[in-house]
């Protein structure tokens, strides 16, 4: 176990992790030339496309330090705040960090708030400055902020560039000196803690997890503690590339275990495996709930697909813990599923997955956020979905999440910044010069209001500079209103949102002109109304298709012309009665963008 070391890569988005990880994968030769490409460890075709990390990934090196072999399991993790749950798994499985600092952009929410997940775990802090090679690099400046924000010593950072290689000899070295070695002992009745897990069509569900005490075997019988079912472990081994099978996995090593499960509800991230023999006295605590943040209904595009859709979102899950769902249905859309997610990319990615990997074609509600209603008797429920809100009557208030936010920025961009989080009903907290021009602003958001556009506006008035982090604070009392959106007469239930008060009218009406633009006309006049209760504030028509049945008549008595357009009018009028009005998924999506 003294050769042994456990460590991740954390960072904010962009600096270069993978990078990094695929230097350290060269320069110890865990893969050969010819399978070296940009972010080897990023297998989905989505990472590569968009240049993000979306899954945590695992891989074992081998080093050889001064005559010794050292064993280096590396867990590359996703930067982006949305994705942050995959982080805290990550950590839950090491003893080491490598916090990576771009040269160029110095110190960024993300980099402070994975800091600061890492320092709850007690894992031991290696600083890097990534990226020295670039023209536009300050190592000076960002190794004051490392100094400031750490308390470590200047000659404790490293540099390093993952473009050339220059420095990353020093990182190996700094990984087997400084990170210590796992805690545990082989001995002990097993204990292996599930940090991971993934669908293959052939084996069943394999789980990845690390050996915190005892020893597992291949053909061992097995007992994961949280569903209490029982295996046999068919195969064991270590992660390289690929998978390579083992005979036994000790004390302190991290692998996988393919034991035939069928079923993704029998393997659940953060369970622990024992031996059914000599079992553990009790389970690996410390792991935590993910809290989904936004909610969304994904409907099936056929009625027929919702099996496939269910059992598409189990594997997805098992991939991806942060993504929790139950059924619901819908008067416009039919049966679906209500699934929450870490934020709007969360949601995009699995939208995007579900169509790539498993063929399904989904439509997606407007996202919401969960409030918590109480009535006139003081019960209290959560609210996921606006349409399943009680008679307003029997409301006695409504609380909403807020959200306490970080936005690290250069000063240049503060006023903007300002402007931007008090339009969306923030209260500033307070305000901090970290160095330099370099500021932290603290604001209490309600997360409904950002749930939708503020990250991207966020980027777009600060050119890209500014960086953004928040966790859930606590709930307050709102003005919250519910927004009906009538076709005909006939509410849609898919497109109802609670809205603030104040923001109501300018929104239903904002709704209404895009709603005009996007759905296409039909042989009547379709009516689009927005409406609070029984009271219509804003109303928008989308003008029938018309036959011009007087092209006939030339010259004449006017009465002749008048005869066929009451004749024409008729018919349209009982078209209107019987004809139902196709929502495009684009207005469902249109509707999110309304600025």
């Amino acid at each position: 176990m003294n050769h042994i070391r456990n460590f991740c890569i954390i960072a904010h988005i962009d600096h270069g992790k993978s990078t990094l990880a695929d230097r350290l994968l060269e320069y110890t030769k865990t893969i050969d030339k010819k399978d070296l490409q940009e972010q080897v460890l990023d297998n989905m075709d989505l990472e590569r496309e968009r240049g993000i990390t979306i899954k945590s990934h695992a891989i074992q090196m081998k080093y050889l330090f001064q005559g010794e072999e050292y064993v280096l399991n590396l867990i590359d993790t996703p930067g982006h705040v949305d994705f942050s749950y995959e982080v805290s798994r990550s950590i839950a499985a090491c003893e080491g960090a490598l916090l990576i600092v771009d040269a160029a952009q110095g110190i960024q929410a993300q980099t402070i708030s994975n800091l600061y997940m890492a320092i709850d775990n007690d894992l031991e802090i290696i600083p890097v400055i990534n990226k020295i090679d670039l023209p536009s690099a300050k190592p000076d400046e960002v190794e004051d902020q490392i100094v400031e924000l750490l308390g470590c010593s200047r000659s404790d950072i490293l540099r390093a560039s993952g473009k050339t290689g220059e420095g990353v000899y020093n990182i190996l070295d700094m990984i087997v000196t400084t990170v210590p070695p796992p805690k545990g002992d082989p001995d002990a009745p097993l204990q292996c803690l599930i940090f991971d897990s993934v669908f293959n069509s052939y084996r069943g569900i394999i789980a990845y997890f690390k050996v915190v005490n005892g020893v597992i075997r291949k053909g061992d019988h097995v007992k994961f503690i949280a569903t209490g079912k029982e295996y046999d472990a068919d195969e064991i081994g270590v992660l390289k590339l690929t998978m390579q099978p083992k005979e036994e996995i000790s004390a302190g090593d991290v692998g996988y275990i393919i034991s035939g499960i069928k079923t993704s509800k029998e393997v659940k991230v953060g369970d622990t495996i024992t031996h059914v023999a000599r079992p553990a006295k009790e389970a690996i605590t410390g792991f935590e709930e993910v809290k989904p943040m936004v909610f969304a209904g994904v409907y099936p595009i056929e009625a027929e697909h919702f099996e496939n859709l269910r059992s598409s979102l189990e594997k997805l899950q098992l991939n991806d813990a942060s993504l929790s769902f139950q059924p619901e249905s819908s008067m416009a859309l039919g049966f679906g599923f209500r699934c929450g997610f870490l934020g709007l990319l969360h949601m995009e990615i699995i939208q995007e997955r579900l169509d790539r990997e498993f063929n399904m074609d989904v439509i997606t509600t407007v996202p919401n956020v969960s409030y918590k209603v109480y009535d006139k008797k003081g019960n209290c429920m959560d609210i996921h979905n606006p349409s399943s809100l009680p008679d307003p009557t029997l409301i006695d208030r409504i609380e909403e999440p807020y959200i306490r936010a970080s936005v690290i920025t250069s000063t240049a961009y503060i006023g903007p910044i300002m402007t931007l989080c008090l339009g969306k009903r923030g209260i500033l907290v307070k305000q901090e010069y970290i160095s330099g021009d370099r500021v932290e602003v603290y604001y209490d958001l309600p997360l409904g209001e950002i749930v939708i556009d503020f990250y991207d506006k966020l980027k777009s008035i600060s050119k890209g500079y500014a960086s953004f982090d928040y966790h859930l604070h606590e709930f307050r009392d709102a003005r919250l209103i519910k927004l009906d959106i009538l076709l005909n007469g006939e509410p849609v239930d898919a497109l109802s949102t609670l809205t603030h008060i104040d923001n109501s009218v300018a929104f239903g009406r904002r709704m209404c002109e895009k709603l005009k633009e996007l759905i296409p006309r039909q042989q009547f006049d379709i009516a689009i109304q927005a409406a609070i209760g029984s009271k219509i504030i804003a109303r928008e028509t989308v003008k029938a298709v018309r036959k011009d049945v007087t092209a006939k008549c030339y010259g004449g008595d006017v009465s002749r012309k008048r005869k066929l357009l009451e004749k024409q009018k008729e018919g349209k009028k009982r078209m209107k009665q019987i004809g139902t009005v196709e929502v495009p998924q684009k207005a469902f999506l249109a509707v999110l963008k309304l600025d």
